[in-house]
C-alpha cells in the first residue's frame, strides 16, 4: 500500500492478510511452550499467555461478529472475564480462565465466523467500516498483544523457545552523529490514514523550533559509558521521582544485564550472550533514558520533534506516512515483525531514513519521548474510550517509532504508544536531541 485506497477488493485483500498475519504470530507465540508455560504468569507485570490468548478472540468477537456482523454472542460469560480494565494483569491468574485447547477452540471458531463476516461486509456506510477499519483495528489489537507476549516470553524463565536470524551484519556507521531538522510548521498526526487509530488524529499544523536529534538510537556502548561513569551514583542527573525509584529497586544498568567480571552479559529470550556493543540499548525506562540524556548535555526529544524528524520532507514540505515516503515497510527499510528477536547495529538500514538523514527511526527499539500522552487538538474518542483517553495525562510518557516486536500494521509515522515512566520490560531505547540555539 502507498497510501489511502478505496476499493473494496484491494481493502477486503488488505483485512484478510493482516488477520491471517497477526494469528500466524499468535500461533507460533502460543505454540512453542507447553502447557504449563501457557497457564503460568511469568511476571505480575505480564499476564498468562493463555489469557492473552482468549483475549485476542473475545476483542475480535465483540467487534468484528457483534459490531459488524450483528451476529448473537458466542459466549457472553467469559466477556469479563478477558475485560482488561476489570482486572489488572496481576489478579488474571486466580480467574477461571479459558484452558489452553479450549482458550484455542474459541478463537478458531471466532475467527472461521469473522472470514464470512470480512466477506459479506460493505467497506463504507459506516465509520466502523469504513475502509475496513474494524478489522484493521483488530488486526493491529491482536499484534500489539503479541509484543505483549513477546515480552512475556523475555521475562520467562527456562530453555529458548523462539529462534529467529539474526540481522545481517551492518557496516559500522561513520555518518554524521546528529541531523539538523529545520524550524517551521509541519503536519503532525493524520485525518488520512485509513486505519489510523484515535489518537493519531486529527492531523493538525505544529510549530517546532529548530533542533539537532541523534542520526541514530543511542547504543550499548554509549550506556555502557555513562555506566561506567558513575550515571547511577550520581542524582544530579535524574529527575527526582527516577532517583527514588531507582535507589529503590536497586537499579544499575538495563534491565536482563548482569556484570560477569569486566564484560557485561545480557538474557535474550533464554540466552545468555555479551552486550553487543553497536546495538541500540535496550530495556531501559524513561528515567533512565532523561539520565542519560542529562548527563550527555542533551535530553530527549518531544514528541513532535520526533515526529518531525520522522515525516517532514523539507523539499516538499510535506509530511509522508514513513521516514522513507509512503510504501508500506518492507524488509530493506526497518527490523518489523519479530523477523529477528534483536535490534539491528546503529547506522542498518540506510534505505529507510529519513529525508533528513535519519535512519532507524522505524522499528528496532521504542523511543522514549520526553512527552506526556496527550490528545491532539480535535481529538475525539472512537470506537472506544478506553483506548486512548483514560491513558492521557502526566502519568504516561509517549514512545515512538516502534520495535522488532512490532508488526507493520501496527507501526506508522503517526502511531503512538505510552506508558509508565518505569518501564523497562518493553522492547524501549530511546535518541536525545538538543535545542538549535544550544549548538
Amino acid at each position: 500500500m502507498t497510501g489511502p485506497t478505496t476499493d473494496p477488493e484491494t481493502l477486503r485483500g488488505r483485512a484478510l492478510d493482516a488477520l491471517t498475519a497477526a494469528r500466524d504470530r499468535t500461533t507460533l507465540l502460543t505454540t512453542c511452550v507447553d502447557e504449563p508455560d501457557l497457564t503460568a504468569q511469568h511476571s505480575p507485570l505480564m499476564s498468562p499467555l493463555v489469557w492473552d490468548l482468549a483475549h485476542i478472540g473475545n476483542q475480535e468477537e465483540q467487534w468484528l461478529l457483534r459490531a459488524v456482523g450483528g451476529q448473537e454472542a458466542l459466549r457472553p460469560e467469559i466477556d469479563s472475564l478477558y475485560d482488561a480494565f476489570e482486572h489488572p494483569r496481576a489478579e488474571r491468574p486466580a480467574l477461571p480462565l479459558l484452558p489452553p485447547r479450549q482458550a484455542r477452540a474459541y478463537a478458531a471458531e471466532v475467527r472461521a465466523r469473522v472470514l464470512d463476516v470480512l466477506e459479506g461486509t460493505a467497506l463504507h456506510g459506516t465509520r466502523l467500516t469504513e475502509a475496513g477499519f474494524a478489522f484493521g483495528m483488530i488486526a493491529q489489537h491482536e499484534q500489539q498483544h503479541d509484543e505483549t507476549m513477546l515480552i512475556t516470553h523475555q521475562l520467562r524463565r527456562g530453555p529458548q523457545a523462539l529462534i529467529a536470524p539474526d540481522p545481517g551484519p551492518a557496516p559500522l556507521f561513520t555518518g554524521p552523529r546528529e541531523v539538523l531538522v529545520p524550524g517551521g510548521a509541519f503536519t503532525m498526526g493524520t485525518s488520512e490514514e485509513p486505519w489510523a487509530l484515535d489518537n493519531e488524529r486529527p492531523a493538525h499544523r505544529r510549530h517546532v523550533p529548530p533542533f539537532l536529534i541523534d542520526t541514530t538510537p543511542v547504543t550499548n556502548a554509549e550506556y555502557q559509558a555513562f555506566i561506567d561513569d558513575g550515571g547511577y551514583d550520581e542524582p544530579r542527573w535524574w529527575a527526582p521521582e527516577g532517583w527514588a525509584h531507582i535507589r529503590r529497586h536497586a537499579i544499575r544498568a538495563p534491565l536482563f544485564w548482569r556484570r560477569d567480571g569486566g564484560q557485561w552479559l545480557r538474557r535474550r529470550f533464554g540466552v545468555t550472550e555479551a552486550v553487543p556493543p553497536d546495538e541500540p540499548v535496550l530495556h531501559v525506562c524513561w528515567y533512565e533514558a532523561d539520565a542519560y540524556a542529562r548527563w550527555a548535555g542533551r535530553r530527549l526529544p518531544t514528541e513532535a520533534e520526533w515526529e518531525k524528524a520522522a515525516r517532514f520532507d523539507p523539499a516538499t514540505g510535506r509530511s509522508t506516512r514513513y521516514p522513507w515516503g509512503d510504501a508500506d515497510p518492507a524488509p530493506e527499510h526497518a527490523n518489523l515483525g519479530q523477523r529477528h528477536l534483536r535490534p539491528a547495529p546503529a547506522g542498518s538500514y540506510p534505505a529507510g531514513e529519513s529525508p533528513l538523514g535519519v535512519r532507524q527511526l522505524i522499528g528496532d527499539v521504542w523511543e522514549w519521548t520526553a512527552s506526556d500522552f496527550l490528545p491532539y487538538p480535535g481529538f475525539r474518542a472512537f470506537p472506544y474510550r478506553e483506548y486512548s483517553e483514560v491513558f492521557f495525562g502526566p502519568e504516561y510518557k509517549v514512545l515512538r517509532g516502534g520495535s522488532f516486536a512490532v508488526d507493520p500494521v501496527a507501526c506508522r509515522g503517526t502511531f503512538r504508544n505510552w506508558d509508565y515512566p518505569v518501564r523497562r520490560q518493553i522492547f524501549s531505547g530511546f535518541r536525545t536531541a538538543r535545542s538549535a540555539e544550544d549548538a
